[in-house]
């Protein structure tokens, strides 16, 4: 087993914090020290240039998938030259009308290089697999769909 930490700060600015106005920016810190400038999303009045929870989320289904995948292919022997995803989280309302990402799409675009290059039954058993080992898929309620782009 394993932890894995982020630290979160957020200031208030302001004298108030009036739902309207206030900033939204706050700061993700990770064990490694790396820093990333978060809001909410510009619907929800956030800043547009910074990173959102929402993309936070699809990067995390898409980067654990493609992890995964990427372990899946080096036991079978298969080298993977590019490996690049066009993720998309869809915010709605779930089954007990509460706003969710209730879709995560996945789109992965892969090329292989070498001598042993699988077929596309192959790649689409891989990412099955993929799917059902992420970490990040196991942990969520949210439908994930995976869209190999051929």
């Amino acid at each position: 087993m394993s932890e894995h930490k982020v630290y979160l700060n957020w200031k208030n600015k302001e004298d108030d914090l009036s739902y309207k106005t206030y900033d939204r920016s706050h700061l993700w810190k990770f064990e490694g020290e790396t820093l990333i400038k978060a809001s909410a999303a510009p619907d929800y009045l956030g800043r547009s240039e910074l990173v959102n929870p929402e993309e936070a989320f699809a990067a995390s289904f898409a980067s654990c998938h493609m992890l995964t995948f990427l372990a899946i292919a080096s036991m079978k022997k298969y080298t993977v030259a590019m490996y690049e995803d066009n993720a998309i989280a869809i915010l709605g309302k779930n089954e007990k009308l509460k706003m969710a990402v209730t879709t995560v799409y996945l789109r992965p675009n892969i090329s292989f290089k070498g001598d042993n290059i699988p077929d596309k039954t192959i790649i689409n058993a891989m990412h099955h697999r993929a799917h059902r080992e992420c970490f990040i898929a196991n942990s969520v309620l949210t439908e994930i769909i995976v869209e190999p782009v051929y």
